[in-house]
């Protein structure tokens, strides 16, 4: 992990919250909502469909001035490439390894340590249409006992943004439900 992000530098945040809007503004998307009084949570991006669902969280995360860490494809940390998603707060992932297990202590470990912390992740885990979400992103929050910020992406209504926090109670059935039921009706970028 990079021990210097983007997030550090007054300059390059205030970039970011300038480009950001002008990035968004330019493409007709509206931001909405607004960032919870939290120092601590799990922010889950849905619906994860397209190569233009980073750039586009990436838009909202410097519109709302946003020091986030997110988990991604070991892959796309490789070559230069690599330095650049490090920098801006990523933490590769190799979802084939035995290691991959022991991410969600890791995570949870990490919030532990931290005084503000907010760990972005797509619970699709691809952008590949499915029947079933990864769970990773709950069970990290469960046993940090942080909540989770449901942010979305809609093509249908052009808006992206953050939506209410969820607060797990440990029935994950009934709390998956109840998440994924915020996301009926939001299409991704891309139809699947």
């Amino acid at each position: 992990m990079a021990s210097k992000l983007i997030y550090d530098n007054a300059f390059f945040r205030s970039l970011m919250a300038v480009s950001g809007k002008l990035f968004l503004k330019l493409l007709g998307w509206k931001v909405v909502g607004t960032v919870p009084d939290q120092k601590k949570f799990v922010a889950i991006a849905a619906p994860h469909t397209s190569n233009w669902d980073f750039p586009l969280f990436m838009a909202v995360v410097g519109c709302f001035n946003l020091h986030i860490r997110f988990l991604g494809k070991h892959t796309l940390f490789q070559g230069a490439s690599g330095k650049l998603f490090s920098y801006l707060g990523g933490i590769p992932v190799d979802r084939t390894s035995d290691e991959a297990g022991a991410l969600v202590g890791q995570a949870v470990e990490a919030f532990n340590q931290s005084e503000h912390m907010i760990l972005g992740i797509a619970p699709e885990g691809t952008r590949t249409a499915v029947s079933k979400w990864k769970t990773g992103f709950y069970r990290i929050a469960v046993q940090a006992e942080v909540p989770i910020l449901l942010a979305f992406v809609d093509r249908r209504t052009k808006q992206i943004g953050l939506g209410p926090l969820f607060m797990p109670t440990g029935d994950k059935e009934a709390d998956l439900a109840a998440i994924q039921a915020f996301y009926t009706g939001k299409t991704g970028v891309k139809a699947l």
